[in-house]
């Protein structure tokens, strides 16, 4: 299924068989993606991508149905490349803790590391709910979120994340602090320590999802289990005590 079915769009007019058209498509999507990054989406033309490609915009049109397919294709694609990414490096085997955290760190690394322009983009379509690219961006967004509600339901069944707010909060309470970031890093245009920002915002994100007794509860045990290993050590001890006739 294409990113533009999974999106709930139209599929594209030529469905790309041969190499020249497949490789064609590759360059319209690139021209496209930095045009979008560059101007936004109300300013971009397909004229203008058409032109930096020394091609006309019907053939473009001939690939793409309008502007509004081509920019859910090229965000679409930036998801995918994203998801890829989080799904191949997950550690699955790890805490939830550690997934957790992985997905949060990637998230800022591969939204930023490429250019905040795109990100952007993706920032300020995905908030003009009356956008006609609105609906399109939803449906990706779900996908993209997918892998942090994984694991956010794997802690609730654990009992290491709190599981007294539905997951679509908890996803909210996640990436609502993360798009603050993003939105920082685009606006001023200036570098972040994204190693250092991650770990405080992991830190901060960890103990809001963590139970509130939790912290309580992990304490109780530790006693617990103080008091059972002192037993045992007296109970040795006195057993390796001479007895008295």
């Amino acid at each position: 299924m294409t990113v533009a079915e999974k999106a709930g769009l139209p599929v594209s007019r030529r469905q790309p068989a041969g190499r020249k058209s497949q490789q064609r498509v590759k360059e319209i999507l690139q021209a496209g993606r930095d045009v979008f990054s560059e101007k936004g989406y109300e300013r971009a033309t397909t004229a203008e991508i058409a032109q930096r490609l020394g091609i006309s915009e019907a053939t473009v049109f001939s690939y793409f149905r309008g502007k509004r397919e081509l920019c859910a294709r090229v965000i679409g694609d930036w998801y995918d490349e994203i998801i890829d990414a989080i799904e191949a490096g997950l550690p699955r085997d790890g805490s939830v803790r550690q997934q957790f955290s992985f997905i949060v760190r990637m998230h800022l690394r591969l939204m930023l590391v490429n250019g905040t322009d795109l990100c952007a983009l993706v920032l300020s379509e995905g908030r003009a709910r009356q956008h006609e690219l609105s609906e399109a961006l939803t449906e990706l967004q779900r996908r993209y979120t997918a892998p942090l509600m994984r694991v956010l339901a794997q802690g609730q069944q654990s009992g290491e994340v709190r599981a007294d707010m539905p997951l679509r909060l908890l996803r909210s309470m996640v990436f609502g602090p993360m798009e603050h970031v993003l939105w920082d890093a685009t606006l001023t245009n200036r570098q972040i320590d994204i190693d250092a920002t991650a770990d405080q915002l992991i830190d901060v994100l960890w103990a809001a999802l963590t139970p509130p007794d939790l912290a309580l509860s992990a304490l109780q045990r530790f006693r617990v289990e103080v008091a059972e290993a002192s037993r045992r050590f007296d109970e040795a001890n006195a057993a390796r005590q001479p007895k008295n006739d």
